[in-house]
């Protein structure tokens, strides 16, 4: 059992909130870390999984039969499935309102799950768990093997690699065959095949919503409506511009990014490292999975964002707390990096006193003033929690 980092926060909710919520894709985890720590609660749990026909048959009257189990902790798996509860839920913990009484566990965030916020509003606090990352596997792999095949538990930790590609690719094709419907997803899968790969073409790079909708013959509302959907179902990140009060004119649109590069790399066809190091969207890839490390990292309160102005100046993640700039980061697929003028003129406009340039495995030395290169292991367990 590898220790998940959000285990510590959720056993401290169960004893503080009567709904917590763990989201996350489907096959992340969730279940596993939930039933890992059962056994140190003080009531008696109940499990239910609502893609098991009896179980969900079980709540057809979900009042009638949540009612016997008032002093019970009553675990709820897929609870997308039946957004109706969460009114029944949220009478049942008026009624008797005791920390730890429900843990829903979901498939997409709390806005994709109709009339969670609402009806369980100050009721609920809701976790989100992402793939492992670099602290959790740190004894378990290589990075370049958690980059290569992403942080999903049965991709990531599966020793034959046959059976983690065709893992992977059973995983995506049920994704977009049936899990995306489920949640209301309303585009034909063969034109969410296509946008799937033209996105993982995209990733790195800044979204062109026309260009996207040309090729799949619908309107830009459109193609923005399909992506703000993927984001919240937790498959890919859109990273939105810094502003800055100045004059100069900023790029409005966001970075496309792939939250889990073990699926941007199925997607386009990288299977091995050889793959990986002679394919042409390398760097991108990286900046993908660099960007997912840290913001994992990130405590609630901080926010991330690239930059970009239209003489050139260019940071690729700007970590901020409100208005203040906590580091700006260069990402270099390269162990000899330099900055560029954009990078220069960058730190300068945005006075950044932490700067780096983030590696795969350089060694770790100052390039300028204020800027340091280092690799990803030590800017995640050296500087960075240094700079929160």
């Amino acid at each position: 059992m590898i220790n998940r980092k959000l285990t510590k926060q959720l056993v401290s909710f169960i004893g503080k909130f009567p709904v917590i919520g763990i989201v996350g894709p489907r096959q992340v985890g969730k279940t596993t870390l939930v039933k890992s720590i059962l056994h140190i609660i003080e009531k008696e749990t109940i499990y239910l999984d609502l893609e098991s026909p009896e179980d969900f048959n079980k709540l057809l009257d979900a009042e009638l039969f949540l009612k016997g189990f008032e002093d019970c902790t009553v675990v709820i798996d897929e609870v997308q499935r039946k957004p109706e509860l969460f009114p029944i839920l949220r009478s049942l913990v008026d009624r008797k309102r005791l920390s730890g009484r429900f843990i829903l566990l979901g498939s997409a965030s709390p806005d994709l799950i109709r009339d969670s916020s609402e009806s369980l509003a100050g009721r609920i606090v809701y976790l989100e768990l992402n793939p492992f990352d670099i602290i959790e596997l740190r004894d378990n792999c290589t990075i370049e093997h958690l980059w290569l095949k992403g942080g999903f538990p049965n991709a990531v930790l599966e020793d034959n690699d046959d059976i983690s590609i065709q893992w992977m690719q059973s995983f995506i094709k049920t994704y977009i065959e049936r899990d995306l419907p489920l949640l209301g997803f309303k585009a034909p899968v063969q034109s969410t095949e296509k946008l799937w790969t033209m996105l993982a073409h995209t990733n790195g790079n800044l979204l062109n919503y026309s260009q996207i909708s040309g090729s799949l013959g619908v309107s830009s509302n459109t193609v923005k409506s399909y992506i703000q959907f993927f984001e919240k179902s937790f498959l890919i990140r859109a990273l939105p511009p810094f502003f800055l009060n100045t004059k100069k004119r900023l790029v409005k649109s966001p970075k496309l990014y792939f939250r889990d590069t073990g699926i941007l790399h199925h997607m386009l066809r990288v299977f091995d490292l050889n793959d990986l190091f002679g394919h042409p969207g390398i760097g991108n890839s990286w900046e993908s999975f660099v960007i997912q490390q840290i913001i994992n990292c990130l405590p609630i309160g901080f926010d991330t964002h690239f930059y970009r102005t239209q003489d050139g100046s260019e940071l690729d993640l700007v970590i901020s707390k409100g208005i203040q700039i906590v580091a700006g980061v260069e990402i270099k697929y390269s162990n000899s990096p330099g900055l560029s003028r954009g990078n220069i003129l960058a730190i300068e406009t945005l006075k950044s006193q932490s700067n780096f340039i983030i590696t795969p495995s350089s060694g770790d030395f100052p390039i300028k003033t204020n800027v340091q290169v280092c690799n990803l292991e030590r800017f995640i367990h050296h500087y960075l929690p240094q700079l929160l």
